[in-house]
């Protein structure tokens, strides 16, 4: 596969207007949903992959097939099935003939491609969703024991229906703490509902502009890691990882009561450069505590694992969450 492109270096400045020319673009065809269209952004610019949970029709396909176009990255669509294969995913060696000499040849799969929209990953059996690990960790894949790089840029967005669990086959927590966000994609208000009406049901849509290419995208996730954090920000991000975990001392009741297994070390990473990115965005080169909490849900909600009690009592991770942000003190 090709190498990937040589990153130019980018003034924060620059990396500001990149970033909002992304979004108005993106905000030409995705109406309201503000904050999922931040929060995968934000991954793009962690070089991270993104899952998007909510029911059908609320635009999260076309939400990645846009930001495709945006970003004038190569694009590959994976609709996961039942029968789905892992070699339908990665590819599989085929045979070929030259010169009157038959031999193996790679053929790869819809895994190649810059930006992979995995559409409802939970649809897939664990043995092709396990496909995707290597990929999502390693940037990879190995067929018959030979490896292929994946080119650079490289993000899988993987959506799923939270709602309808007939024939489906939930992310095994192992592949979950590869995604760097997971994004609940909410049901519109009047007014978007509105828009989203007015902007499907009359011409033709709008024409999208490339904003940036493979390059500029590698910069800008380069330039995002260089954002300094001080020690107490970065303290108060460690602070919030530990107190999901119910054995830890300072864990608070919620924690002890519903919680069965705590966030990994992923989740603190993700925490941190997500506050990176937020930061630049707001203008900022320095990592600020509100940046840590702005994004705590989507960087923790994936990650911990509750106990029956919580089921059975109706509380979610984000409750969890927000009560560990309001018992943890800035210092």
């Amino acid at each position: 596969m090709a190498a990937a492109p040589e990153a130019p270096h980018l003034p924060p400045a620059e990396f500001i207007r990149i970033a909002r020319a992304i979004e108005d673009e993106v905000g030409k065809i995705i109406v309201g949903q503000d904050e999922v269209v931040r929060g995968i952004l934000t991954c793009v610019l962690a070089g991270g992959h993104a899952l998007l949970e909510g029911v059908p029709g609320l635009g999260k396909t076309m939400l990645v097939r846009t930001l495709s176009e945006v970003l004038d990255l190569s694009f590959s669509r994976l609709q996961f099935t039942p029968d789905l294969m892992p070699a339908d995913i990665t590819g599989t060696n085929v045979i070929s003939e030259d010169g009157g000499l038959r031999g193996l040849q790679f053929q790869p799969g819809p895994i190649f491609a810059n930006l992979v929209l995995a559409d409802e990953i939970n649809r897939a059996t664990p043995k092709t969703q396990s496909a995707l690990l290597e990929a999502m960790q390693e940037h990879r894949v190995t067929v018959a024991k030979t490896s292929y790089s994946l080119d650079r840029p490289f993000f899988v967005m993987a959506t799923q229906n939270p709602i309808e669990m007939e024939g489906t086959y939930p992310l095994p927590e192992a592949q979950l703490d590869r995604f760097f966000f997971k994004l609940n994609v909410g049901f519109p208000s009047e007014d978007e509902l509105l828009q989203i009406a007015e902007r499907t049901t009359g011409g033709r849509p709008p024409d999208l502009q490339p904003v940036a290419d493979g390059s500029t995208v590698m910069s800008m996730i380069e330039l995002a890691r260089e954002v300094p954090i001080a020690r107490p920000v970065l303290t108060f991000a460690v602070r919030l990882t530990t107190r999901t975990h119910p054995e830890h001392a300072d864990s608070g009741e919620a924690t002890r009561r519903y919680v069965r297994y705590g966030a990994s070390p992923r989740g603190l990473q993700a925490l941190v450069v997500g506050a990176k990115i937020r930061a630049i965005l707001e203008g900022r080169f320095n990592v600020a505590f509100e940046d840590i909490r702005a994004v705590a849900l989507p960087a923790l909600r994936h990650r911990i694992i509750l106990n029956f009690e919580a089921d059975a009592e109706g509380i979610t991770t984000d409750r969890v969450i927000s009560d560990v942000l309001l018992a943890t003190r800035e210092e």
